[in-house]
């Protein structure tokens, strides 16, 4: 059995789609039917029941998947330590604005205890690119929020935060316990940047146009509203001045905490640091 295979394989039991998993994979789902069908030529078991409902495993793939998932964990771990004694073991990771999330903090700790010999080198970017500088092929993987275009791009969720509405503490509406997008009809937005991904300004804006002050950093969001009274978007359970008030919005989507990186098959470091940052942010 090849490792490749059997990532295959886990991406399938993970989504019980094999649509899905192709788009994960970034294959088309002919291939990937064919490999999972030799799989189960090699390992002699009938692995998932596919039916007109959709994919369960079989006894024989719930054991395969716990042992896929230890092979790989152990596979990437020795190549990791490999490159960690070769020198040559560096992981750049872009962080987008606040890098003071406490699921980022437990992710630090966490991938330190795991992999000591590894350095990773943190670039921190500003609102005006959700890819942390992805792309331009400036980090290996991105911790940072969606939605954001994710051609060409593997985007693992990793939590997902309630949002509500940054106010002035004085503003009429910080004293309600709640708050629709609609209570925030004519009211001045802060703005990014022309050029700024077009679903990522969408999402901050309430899904609307909207007209303010152009910003570009978390700091920036947080003072046009403190002079100016603009109204903007935060994840709940940020800490903020005593100035500003967050209330829930009600009709908004919750704000996706990912992963992301170029490709589908990413290095092992990557590998164990989206591992590890799954169980860091769900902690």
């Amino acid at each position: 059995m090849e490792l490749r295979t059997l990532r295959y394989f886990v991406a399938v039991a993970e989504e019980l789609h094999f649509g899905r998993a192709a788009v994960r994979l970034h294959m088309s789902q002919p291939p990937l039917s064919r490999a999972i069908r030799k799989l189960e030529h090699d390992a002699g078991a009938v692995l998932f029941e596919r039916s007109a409902a959709g994919v369960t495993l079989t006894p024989a793939g719930v054991v395969l998947l716990e042992e896929s998932r230890a092979l790989l964990d152990r596979a990437d771990r020795m190549r990791v330590r490999v490159a960690a004694a070769a020198g040559a073991a560096t992981l750049t990771v872009g962080i987008l604005g606040d890098s003071t999330d406490p699921g980022a903090m437990r992710l630090a700790a966490a991938y330190r205890r795991r992999h000591p010999g590894v350095e990773v080198r943190i670039r921190e970017t500003d609102l005006t690119d959700p890819t942390c500088g992805l792309r331009a092929g400036l980090v290996d993987v991105a911790l940072t929020r969606g939605p954001f275009d994710e051609t060409g791009l593997t985007v693992c969720e990793l939590r997902a935060d309630p949002v509500g509405a940054v106010l002035r503490a004085d503003d009429p509406l910080a004293c309600r316990d709640r708050l629709t997008l609609a209570d925030l009809a004519g009211r001045r937005w802060f703005q990014f940047p022309e050029g700024t991904d077009p679903s990522w300004q969408s999402y901050w804006n309430g899904g609307e146009p909207r007209e303010g002050p152009v910003v570009r950093a978390v700091q920036e969001c947080l003072q046009a509203v403190l002079w100016n009274g603009t109204v903007g978007m935060t994840p709940l359970g940020h800490d903020h001045p005593g100035e500003l008030a967050v209330v829930p919005l009600t009709d908004m989507a919750p704000s996706r905490v990912v992963a992301a990186w170029n490709g589908s098959d990413p290095n092992p470091l990557i590998r164990s640091f989206v591992r590890i940052a799954t169980a860091a942010y769900r902690d």
